[in-house]
């Protein structure tokens, strides 16, 4: 193919591309790079999934604009979970997710960017009935949507200060049922209003409470980035972890992960023991592992 696809030096080392094309974007001192072009139409449509994902927009052809018509969002991930690409800056890159409900409608967990020409993409897959927040850095464009949509936006009390305006506050610790099937766990540890979403005991919209790991090849916390408290972390995850069943892992930052739930709940005893033998230290974005 005559592809000549690049990484310009606005990249932030979100690992967005990464996730979205392996094997051909990879993390290069500290940020990503081409490791090769693609070679057949299903590679050249993993670049440019990566490529409208990206949030400063750094992953480029030399010699022409984004193809339009090759924008793959809101990208399938089953039959129950889209992606919604479109990073936005003002969430750190953070990934978002339209969750299908049984009635036809959608939920949107976190925000992709603002744009009316999104929202209304967003729209062709059904009525978004409301907009659930993980926590306080994915705010951004919550409000915007929510009204957009004519849907409920939701934020944990702790971390209500950063978008005030929510039309439902979850309060406490305790597991509370959002919409039916879908059962928020307040999480208090990344941020003191970090909140897990799970729909049907098959999906957990984790934020940045949890992500899939590559270099560790397991469930991990963002053990070096943490806002609030690593030993509220800890003790979040003992509380939450028995009353938690899932077999998707779907993150704000981070990799995604599908396993049998059984085994993803052995992954989730191991991250609740490591987790309770760490104890605070400051934050440092390179010493993250993705």
């Amino acid at each position: 193919m005559d592809d000549d696809w690049y990484v310009d030096d606005r990249c932030t080392n979100c690992d967005v591309a990464r996730q979205l094309a392996p094997g051909l974007i990879g993390e290069v001192d500290g940020r990503s790079e081409m490791l090769r072009q693609p070679r057949d139409a299903a590679e050249s449509a993993q670049v440019n999934a990566a490529a409208f994902a990206c949030h400063t927009r750094s992953i480029r052809h030399r010699d022409r604009p984004l193809d339009q018509a090759a924008d793959p969002f809101p990208l399938a991930l089953d039959d129950n979970v889209l992606l919604c690409g479109h990073n936005s800056r003002e969430t750190a890159a953070a990934n978002s997710y339209l969750l299908r409900r049984p009635t036809g409608t959608l939920m949107m967990v976190d925000t992709p960017r603002w744009s009316e020409r999104l929202a209304a993409r967003y729209e062709e897959s059904g009525p978004v009935t409301d907009v659930l927040l993980t926590h306080r850095d994915h705010v951004a464009h919550g409000r915007r949507y929510a009204d957009r949509f004519g849907a409920r936006l939701w934020i944990h009390e702790g971390d209500l200060e950063f978008a005030p305006d929510a039309d439902r506050v979850l309060r406490g610790t305790d597991p509370i049922e959002v919409a039916d099937g879908v059962v928020a766990h307040p999480l208090p540890g990344h941020t003191e209003g970090s909140v897990l979403y799970v729909a049907d005991q098959r999906y957990c919209f984790s934020g940045d409470s949890l992500y899939w790991s590559r270099t560790k090849g397991a469930l991990s916390v963002a053990e070096h980035v943490t806002w609030y408290s690593i030993e509220a972390l800890a003790a979040s995850l003992a509380r939450a972890a028995p009353l938690l069943r899932f077999e998707w892992v779907l993150p704000g930052h981070g990799d995604r992960r599908r396993l049998p739930a059984g085994e993803m709940a052995e992954q989730l005893r191991a991250l609740t023991a490591h987790v309770a033998g760490l104890r605070p230290r400051p934050v440092d974005f390179t010493a993250h592992q993705w």
